[in-house]
């Protein structure tokens, strides 16, 4: 539901009214997408893109000017948020700490796509254990000696050894040009253990 004010719009989502603003800023310059009509689609499929984020720490990968122009990533979630939004607080290798975004809620999902979010890159975690990750991901991306088939035969034949080592791939198409094969596995091993196990699938 929608309620018009002069700077803002208040979108409900979940129990929650969500501030807006510049619900007609275009987002998919050749579609003529709006942030609303983004919000909207979010909106729709907020059950199934939240059974895939709940709980998962996220970097928000932002298009304040549409996706003609270029993102930039944000980690940790300012001070400023709303009270409301929930976070995790997350260790990188290097030691440094990052209180992240956990996108749970419907009402969420619309406070990220106000920001220009239009991909969401959650971690391969999952609470309460943020130290041993849920998921074994493979990323491919075309480059000039690898067309788009090259990568897609080869996303298939990742399938194939994976399920040959007990575990399905989920392949998807990712935010840039390529496909990411993501495969559940038990959260019993750390990372660099997991990055092990990445590199002789890949090779």
């Amino acid at each position: 539901m929608l309620c018009a004010v002069p700077d803002y719009e208040l979108i409900e989502a979940g129990g929650r009214e969500v501030r807006i603003s510049s619900g007609d800023r275009v987002v998919f310059p050749e579609a003529g997408v709006t942030k609303r009509a983004l919000i909207e689609y979010h909106l729709a499929l907020a059950e199934p893109l939240l059974r895939g984020l709940r709980d998962r720490p996220t970097h928000l990968k932002r298009f304040p000017r549409g996706v003609a122009a270029a993102p930039f990533f944000q980690k940790r979630i300012p001070d400023s948020a709303p009270e409301w939004l929930q976070t995790a607080t997350v260790t990188f290798p290097s030691g440094r700490t990052a209180r992240e975004l956990l996108p749970n809620d419907a009402a969420t999902l619309v406070w990220g796509v106000n920001l220009g979010v239009v991909d969401w890159n959650p971690w391969q975690v999952r609470l309460p254990d943020l130290d041993h990750p849920d998921e074994l991901r493979v990323d491919l991306d075309p480059t000039p000696e690898a067309s788009w088939d090259v990568v897609r035969r080869v996303a298939l034949v990742c399938g194939e050894v994976l399920h040959d080592h007990g575990l399905v791939g989920f392949p998807k198409t990712s935010g840039s040009r390529g496909i990411h094969v993501y495969a559940r596995v038990r959260p019993e091993h750390d990372f660099v253990t997991v990055r092990r196990a990445a590199l002789p699938l890949a090779r």
